[in-house]
């Protein structure tokens, strides 16, 4: 009887392993594409659009999990953001503990959630508080960054090969586990540190960084660059030592995620604590050495493992947000907000992402743990938080599959209430998108005696975007805005709504509801706070 249990057992194993295997083959894994300067994140063979939520840093532990869940899905969204924490994963060395992650997967296909994994490793915002005990108390293995002065800074250094190994094979092994632990690809994205970079501390100055720092600089760098070789400071002058502390995080980003890769192939990017778009700063006013702006160039060229950059804005002036934007929406790099504010001035923003094409947007905090620096910052009701990011997804999520697709093999624009709500035009090619935020459903755009539409009581939140069916078909939603259209001199003089149909898709197919007329087209095309989505066809004439 005991042999024949044993066998029984065996057999089922081997069923049980040949059936994932099976499962693992038949599901493609997640991968970014690119074509024609678009880009699209492919889940499950098809583009997909995140709509997303971070959570909060300390909400990545089997008791906070309760408080995540909720919140998703009252914001409707289909990708939760979390850490996974070095220290969780590999509390002793070489003792590895997955059991935190296993139950994060469970959990989120119990949700029917996908996952973007964030190592939280050598890096979090410039300190090394993710790292296990034996990483943080060990500074002569792991040695931390010197500033100028010769003062200690809390950054790990990235010159130092045993901090990169003991990262990478961390690193490795939480990617191992996750390919056996999840054939289904739940997680579709995985971020390589967060936030990297020095405060305090252009680079590295200790005697090995200054021996470094005297050397050539690296010839693939030169080529990228455009340069003649030389060392640090002749290549590159004043902004010799940022260059070079980018470099070398990015190269130990890069030796990171290629150890990750090794073991399952996701897509993987990097977090970006920004510094200010539209003005030059002195490097010690911010995380030098990170991906900003600046040095984009250092880091494609450096870490080529890594497959996109994402900006983490938390400017909420709308000229900052759109500056963001556009230096991070690049042919050679797939536009993502993978981190941006929680406050309610922050959900418009999310049209004008989806308008350049992003493959997604996520708003950090939104869970109902309560974190928060300040205690002005908790709301007496959590949920209210999520209110302008919830409406948005809830408009948003029908649609995200046939957004994501359209996005990606087509022309789409987008257009988020600016805080001085200034008209704004999109070139749509025949057409040309007025879009205005301060008029009401009734009367005519140039009838200046009627009153405008009031401001939101929290601040502006409006929006609109817009994906082209055919030369003169477009497919619309919005909240909170008015579109005007007008052809363009060689199109004609005036223009006319040929139809203008309500509906939704189902399955990627379109369902009609009914046709928009008179009263509801006589003004352009208005949304208010209702979900509505609709095709319009247009004529001049």
């Amino acid at each position: 009887m005991r042999t024949s249990l044993n066998g029984f057992a065996v057999g089922l194993m081997v069923a049980l392993c040949s059936s994932a295997a099976a499962w693992a083959d038949s599901v493609p894994l997640p991968q970014l594409v690119t074509h024609q300067s678009h880009h699209a994140l492919m889940v499950d063979g098809a583009p997909f659009l995140i709509l997303g939520a971070q959570a909060h840093n300390s909400s990545n532990w089997p008791a906070q999990l309760p408080l995540v869940w909720p919140a998703i899905a009252r914001l409707e969204a289909n990708t939760l953001e979390i850490p996974v924490a070095w220290e969780q994963i590999e509390p002793e060395e070489g003792r590895f503990d997955f059991s935190y992650a296993d139950l994060l997967l469970q959990q989120a296909r119990q949700h029917k959630v996908r996952l973007i994994l964030l190592w939280f490793g050598t890096w979090k915002n410039n300190s090394p508080s993710y790292t296990p005990a034996w990483v943080k108390l060990d500074n002569a293995r792991f040695p931390r960054v010197i500033n100028a002065q010769g003062v200690t800074m809390p950054s790990l250094s990235p010159l130092f090969p045993e901090t990169l190994k003991a990262d990478a094979k961390a690193f490795a092994a939480l990617m191992r586990h996750i390919k056996a632990a999840d054939p289904q690809h739940t997680v579709i994205l995985v971020q390589v540190e967060n936030e990297t970079g020095t405060y305090g501390s252009v680079r590295d100055y200790s005697g090995t960084a200054e021996k470094m720092f005297a050397g050539q600089v690296p010839a693939a760098l030169c080529k990228a660059r455009g340069v003649k070789s030389g060392t640090w400071t002749e290549v590159f002058g004043k902004d010799a030592a940022e260059i070079f502390h980018a470099w070398h995080i990015a190269r130990f980003v890069d030796a990171v995620a290629a150890a990750g890769k090794v073991e399952l192939a996701l897509p993987m990017y990097v977090n970006v604590a920004l510094r200010d778009p539209l003005q030059a700063q002195d490097p010690l006013s911010y995380s030098a050495g990170g991906p900003t702006d600046n040095v984009i160039d250092v880091w494609k060229t450096g870490a080529p493992h890594i497959d996109l950059i994402a900006p983490d804005i938390y400017q909420n002036d709308s000229t900052r947000y759109q500056a963001v934007l556009k230096l991070y929406d690049r042919p050679d790099n797939a536009l993502f907000v993978p981190e941006t504010g929680s406050e309610y001035g922050y959900g418009r923003y999310i049209f004008s992402v989806l308008g350049r094409g992003a493959l997604g947007f996520s708003p950090f905090g939104l869970d109902y743990s309560n974190e928060a620096n300040d205690e002005a910052d908790i709301p007496a009701d959590a949920s209210k938080r999520l209110e302008p990011f919830a409406s948005n997804y809830h408009l948003l999520a029908p649609m995200a599959r046939t957004w994501a697709k359209l996005a990606y093999e087509g022309d789409v624009w987008g257009s988020s209430e600016t805080d001085e709500r200034t008209p704004q035009t999109l070139d749509l090619g025949r057409w040309v998108a007025t879009v205005r935020y301060d008029k009401g459903t009734f009367g005519a755009s140039d009838w200046t005696w009627m009153k405008p539409r009031p401001v939101t009581a929290a601040g502006p939140d409006g929006g609109v975007i817009i994906a082209r069916l055919g030369a003169d078909e477009f497919l619309i939603t919005g909240r909170m805005a008015r579109i005007d259209f007008t052809p363009t001199p060689k199109t004609g003089k005036h223009a006319q709504f040929v139809r203008v149909e309500e509906g939704k898709f189902v399955d990627d197919r379109w369902v009609f509801h009914h046709v928009w007329n008179g009263d509801e087209t006589d003004y352009g095309v208005n949304f208010t706070t209702v979900p509505r989505l609709i095709k319009v066809t247009l004529a001049p004439y």
